[in-house]
């Protein structure tokens, strides 16, 4: 019973008062069955098994499972299916060399499967059906050699992410599921997100841009190139692969090592007897003993030793040589007296030849020399040598290699074999020959391998017409009288390819033509055949030489001859079958005619007639009798029906089918890339391998911006600290401009600022560099700066000056039928009051000796200025539309808008007029609305100026809003100020505003605010981001941008913007989407298309101020 090793007790109504005690003594119990039982718990007895490895206890009544540390330590199944347990052993995960585990059918939780369960990697079947799993353990996805899981019939709500990456999972269970929501797949198509050549993938973009996915979360950038998830999880999969791949690897390795040690143990014990001990009995003493007892010279000793160990070692390799008869191969009289014998390798074997042949060798043949001495002391000596000559095929090189070992071994020698090539004899050998032999031409015996003869190409002839998208090449005689003028012609040569275009033929025709040739080339003759292209009134000779045999074109003109309305035989497709004691060919349906590659099994054979060519497919496993009855059918389908002499048969193999063959069935076409632009010069240059140039000529993009975290806002502080130093420094060089001192200060600097509003042309700027600007130059020198402002492009520096009152208005002061006029009229303005003012330092001292280099000029755009241009403002910056002294807007009749808004920083604070309507209320700013009444009221009133405060806003807004409104809004307080708060409108208000409408109430898309601004303008793709102030001037008309708001992404493309960049843009937009999904997972975006002219208002509140885009002086019709 010791002995036992598989024990089945399967319903036998056992309990633990019935197991037979003499199971703890069964040592080597391998499986035991106990299903089907009334057992509470596993019996001890089962526990103490070491050698158990297929355990049954399924159908019983167990509650739990109590294994110790060392226990089943060799368990590869283990079944405890419909039990009762609620959790299975911690200890379970020891067993390593688990397979199969089948827990179904209990009351197991995600609480009840131990986390460590991805240590069973050897696990390939887990079964846990019928149980009250709403999760599973991450770690069932680390057990990598997992192939049926099953985890139907359960409360599962999802699975983790890397169930997908298992690379053995054939069967994933999930139904009966009703609330499970499966994780997304990870994207294995990587080629999917390479997009002109470039790896649009989050994780590529984070790499070169030195961050990692895990980094989106704190936006810190990384200090190295790191891997996503998903790529972690996979490359941790592999080693798991890889870990258990080498366990079973290393019992190999070990049990070879044992193998080995046992033989060398053996061999050792065997020397260590022979060194005692003489094959003949007689003992041979050890060295010590011939030292210490012998009468004669040590060293005649020591030589009688070494002769008895030689001579054994000698026998002893003798008796382990290979027992191999040479008799069929060498004659009993070579090698046993001196002479020279030579043998010439036929057939794989030596043939001895005569001594008439002795120096003479064939280039394509190989040889075996044995040149035997007696010495004077009677010995032979033997040396063998191998000669292949320089066209010898393989097979006659290695065997006269092989032969020469055999040679060696036949008559005991103790030499080399030596090699030698022709023309690199050496001297020795030379010297067997008189120094003296003969290379002939060709080989005397023949190869032993089976020699494949090509059979003769047989030139075809084919017409080509299209289908569809798809071209058909329909057989015709190899003939002049086949072509026609209408018609191109596919004529294959072998060698040479050619294309021959009638004159009347369509050129797309030609074109596919010749993209079927060069697949043909590729695949079918490895790029071993020349393509040829030719019309019918530029033939050349060599096309007539294939076609006819002759350099000269026919003398009978070619004519139309193939009929308006020929259509081409009809294609059948037979299936080979062995019946009864018979074939059957049976046809298959072909649905319309056409012809499909899954209409193939690889099981089958099938017979492809289309009247002039006959196909035969043979599946990759279909059995030999299949393929035998198949060549039988086609040849007698072949003779049964009268066809062209030019029919052939072709046979096509699964997987190796022709390109002619292809082009018979729809849509089994492979795409070949080719370059039809590559030159010689190109090639030599670059090469010719498509995918070593793609990956030396990536693209190179930088989507580093994306990535950055946004730039955070400035406090109160920080803009009131810049503000006054901004101001410090104005207040500091007033002086040395006014005032005239005998020791002047160098360290001073003049900024002259240029505002220029949005709809302001270029007169004044240019007028202003080429005089006025001079004249400044000339007085502060190198201390002179020139700051260009744009409308709501300012910078902080220059709105500090205005006091947070800093007011836009629209139009123009003074309008006039000319605009440049009024500007030049204006700039006229300043220059004479400039001149006024320092007409006594332009008198006595030009600008240049007064100031030299400390004047600077800078100029700025509208909504484009600096912060130090926007700090002179004191936050009171105020832009209005139009031109001073516009009286039809300014001062008329006319209600006015004005929106106050800081982007970023309270130092870019701008108050702009826009269009009057309620719609551009927002609940998170504050407005002006200055209504003039059209008649003066019983008080006297002309008009009215509101202040009104969003619910949002802050009093301090509140208060420079009020400031602006009073200082800069009402001119010459003409008009009371009234404090509106949102929600107490009067109906005056809603009047003069346009009559009440809805309006944005939140704001918080200023917090998330970011415009990018995607570029080819470097040379390559490249995204950057614009300031939080931004304005609309800032969209790039060349251009796309990518805005985005905090709730959308939107993709603005500009008029001019090319479709390529376009592209890109999209693509770098899917990267953003997915970063932010990863670093905002609380605010997810959607991605619009935005067009520029036709902006949504979820585009256009981001920009303060929005208007007409400004049209470019080359686009003005």
């Amino acid at each position: 019973m010791k002995a036992l090793r598989v024990l089945h007790m399967r319903n036998t109504c056992r309990t633990l008062d019935n197991i037979p005690p003499i199971l703890d003594d069964l040592d080597n119990l391998q499986d035991v069955d106990f299903s089907s039982n009334e057992l509470p718990q596993v019996p001890d007895c089962v526990y103490k098994l070491k050698s158990l490895r297929k355990l049954d206890l399924s159908h019983n009544q167990i509650e739990r499972i109590e294994l110790d540390e060392k226990g089943w330590e060799q368990l590869e199944t283990l079944n405890i299916s419909s039990n009762l347990l609620k959790s299975l052993p911690e200890q379970i995960v020891r067993l390593v060399k688990l397979q199969r585990l089948y827990a179904s059918d209990n009351q197991l939780t995600f609480d009840g499967i131990p986390s460590g369960i991805g240590k069973l990697v050897h696990l390939q079947v887990l079964h846990l059906s019928y149980n009250k799993l709403e999760l599973i353990p991450e770690g069932i996805s680390r057990c990598v050699r997992l192939e049926r899981l099953k985890l139907d019939n359960n409360k599962l709500i999802t699975l983790p992410d890397s169930i997908h990456l298992l690379p053995d999972l054939k069967q994933l269970d999930l139904h009966n599921n009703d609330e499970l929501v499966m994780p997304p797949k990870p994207n294995e198509q990587r080629k999917a997100l390479a997009f002109y050549n470039i790896d649009f993938s989050l994780a590529n973009q984070m790499k070169l841009a030195g961050q990692s996915p895990s980094s989106s979360i704190s936006s810190v950038p990384s200090s190295g190139p790191h891997k996503d998830p998903v790529a972690r999880k996979k490359e941790f999969l592999k080693r798991r692969r890889m870990q258990a791949d080498s366990q079973g690897a290393n019992k190999v390795i070990e049990g070879m090592s044992n193998v080995a040690g046992a033989a060398r143990e053996r061999l050792e014990n065997e020397n260590t007897t022979a060194l005692g001990h003489h094959e003949d009995g007689v003992k041979i003493p050890s060295w010590k003993v011939i030292v210490r007892h012998t009468s004669i010279n040590i060293n005649t000793s020591y030589v009688i030793v070494v002769m008895k160990f030689s001579s054994y070692l000698k026998d002893k390799i003798e008796q382990r040589k290979p027992r191999i008869d040479y008799s069929d191969v060498f004659d009993e009289e070579v090698g046993q007296n001196a002479g020279l014998w030579l043998w010439q390798i036929e057939n794989f074997y030596p043939t001895i030849l005569d001594e008439s042949f002795y120096g003479h060798f064939y280039e394509a043949d190989a040889y075996l020399i044995l040149r035997t001495i007696k010495e004077e002391s009677g010995a032979l000596k033997h040396s063998i040598y191998y000669w292949i000559g320089e066209h010898a095929s393989l097979d006659k090189g290695m065997c006269a290699a092989v032969h020469a070992v055999n040679l060696r071994n036949y008559l005991g020698a103790t030499c080399r074999t030596e090699r030698e090539d022709m023309n690199e004899e050496s001297d020795e050998f030379l010297e067997l020959f008189g120094e003296e032999i003969t290379y002939i031409e060709g080989a005397r015996t023949a190869s032993g391998f089976y020699k494949i003869e090509k059979q003769p190409h047989i030139n075809r002839l084919y017409r080509v017409s299209a289908n569809g998208s798809s071209v058909q090449m329909e057989p015709v005689p190899v003939s002049v009288d086949s072509l026609d003028p209408r018609y191109v012609f596919f004529l294959d040569a072998g060698d040479t390819m050619w294309i021959w275009s009638g004159r009347k033929a369509r050129i797309t025709i030609s074109n596919k033509a010749r993209l079927f040739a060069v697949k043909m080339n590729k695949k079918d003759r490895k790029g071993t055949s020349e393509i040829e292209t030719c019309t019918e009134l530029k033939t050349p000779e060599e096309f007539w030489i294939a076609l006819c045999g002759q350099p000269k074109k026919p003398d009978d003109p070619i004519v139309e001859h193939v009929d308006a309305d020929f259509v081409p035989e009809r294609r059948r497709l037979y299936q080979v079958q062995i019946g009864m004691g018979f074939l059957e060919l049976p046809q298959v349906d072909l649905k319309g005619g056409v012809l499909k590659q899954d209409m193939l099994s690889t099981k089958c054979a099938y017979i492809l007639d289309c009247t002039s060519d006959i196909f035969l497919w043979l599946g990759k496993k279909a059995n030999r009798l299949l393929k035998m009855a198949g060549q039988k059918m086609v040849c007698e389908l072949h003779a049964m029906l009268e066809r062209p002499d030019y029919t052939t048969i072709s046979r096509e193999v699964e997987g190796e089918e022709t390109t002619m063959f292809r082009s018979k069935f729809q849509g089994w076409d492979d795409i070949v890339p080719y370059d039809f632009t590559m030159t010689a010069d190109s090639v030599q240059r670059r090469g010719a391998d498509l995918k070593v140039i793609m990956e030396r000529d990536k693209i190179k993009t930088d989507l580093a911006s994306l990535f950055l975290p946004r730039q955070p806002p400035m406090s109160e502080d920080e803009a009131d600290q810049m503000m006054e130093e901004c101001n410090e420094d104005l207040e500091y060089l007033e002086p040395f401009v006014l005032r005239i001192v005998e020791k002047r200060q160098e360290d001073f600097k003049c900024v002259v600022y240029f505002w220029q509003g949005r709809d302001a042309n270029n007169m004044g700027w240019l007028h202003f560099t080429f005089s006025l600007q001079k004249k400044f130059e000339d007085l502060f020198k190198d201390k002179l700066e020139v700051v260009r402002m744009y409308q709501q492009q300012e910078n902080h520096k220059f709105l500090s000056h205005f006091h947070r009152k800093f007011v836009i208005r629209r139009g123009r002061r003074g309008l006039t039928m000319n605009l440049g006029v009024t500007v030049m009229t204006n700039v006229l303005n300043i220059q004479k009051k400039f001149e006024d003012l320092f007409k006594d330092k332009l008198e006595v001292k030009k600008f240049e000796d007064l100031f030299k280099d400390k004047l600077e000029v800078v100029r700025m755009y509208q909504q484009q200025e600096n912060h130090k241009f926007l700090s002179h403002f004191h936050r009171k910056f105020v832009i209005r539309r139009g031109r001073r002294g516009l009286t039809m807007n300014l001062g008329g009749h006319w209600p006015e808008l004005f929106a106050m808004r800081a982007n970023g920083s309270s130092v870019c604070t701008r108050t702009i007029q826009i269009d009057c309507k309620a719609t551009h209320l927002n609940s998170s700013f504050c407005f002006i609305l200055r209504a003039p009444y059209r008649c003066v009221d019983d008080d006297g009133c002309k008009g009215k100026i509101f202040v009104w405060m969003g619910k949002h806003t802050t009093k301090k807004q509140h208060s420079l809003c009020e400031e602006i409104a009073r200082e800069l809004i009402n001119r010459d307080n003409e008009f009371p100020i009234e404090l509106v708060n949102e929600g107490e409108e009067s109906d005056v208000f809603w009047e003069y505003i346009g009559g009440k409408k809805k309006y944005d109430t939140n704001g918080d898309f200023l917090m998330y605010a970011r415009l990018f601004r995607c570029t080819n303008e470097k040379g390559y793709f490249a995204v950057s981001e614009k300031t939080v102030d931004f304005c609309q001037d800032d969209l790039d008309d060349d251009d796309t941008m990518i805005l985005d708001n905090g709730e959308q992404v939107f993709l603005w493309m500009g008029a001019h913007a090319s479709e390529v960049e376009l592209k890109l843009a999209y693509k770098a937009a899917q990267v953003y989407l997915a970063h932010m999904k990863i670093k905002q997972p609380d605010r997810p975006r959607r991605l619009m298309l935005s067009i520029k002219g036709r902006e949504s208002r979820r585009f256009t509140k981001c920009f303060h101020a929005w208007g007409k885009h400004k049209v470019p002086a080359g686009d003005q019709l």
